[in-house]
């Protein structure tokens, strides 16, 4: 287990699937979330589909690269046939037009990079409805 990771979230069965075509992205994104849910890398949209027959995910991280790719219509028909699932738009700057676009076909929220783990997981907890962490330091002690 990685430091910073509340053993609580690492077994409340959450599944989250990494939608992107760049697999390093894919692939960081994955590792960042891996120990407090269950997260799987997936290479493309139709593939999403197929796997979430099998396992739905509660949250998917869908790259902008991919939207430009199939259309913003995608992001509608990834709700449309995901129910329930919050749907986090990776972009590579918030100013991107894609962003309105993809609100209002239904994205639930935007990740924009850099990505940083606190960030990621932030975001993630948010649209999965988990209270958020508080730390409060103690000095002296």
């Amino acid at each position: 287990m990685q430091i910073g990771v509340e053993s609580s979230r690492a077994v409340d069965n959450k599944r989250l699937f990494v939608v992107d075509d760049d697999e390093i992205i894919r692939a960081a994104l994955q590792f960042m979330l891996h120990d407090e849910s269950e997260a799987h890398e997936v290479p493309d949209v139709a593939t999403a589909l197929a796997k979430s027959e099998r396992m739905q995910p509660d949250v998917m991280l869908l790259g902008a690269g991919l939207v430009r790719k199939e259309g913003v219509e995608v992001v509608s028909l990834l709700k449309s046939r995901i129910p329930g699932m919050k749907l986090l738009l990776v972009v590579d700057a918030g100013d991107d037009p894609l962003v309105n676009e993809c609100r209002r076909h239904g994205a639930d929220a935007v990740l924009v990079k850099p990505i940083t783990v606190e960030a990621v997981r932030k975001q993630v907890d948010r649209l999965l409805g988990r209270v958020s962490r508080t730390v409060i330091p103690i000095y002296g002690v």
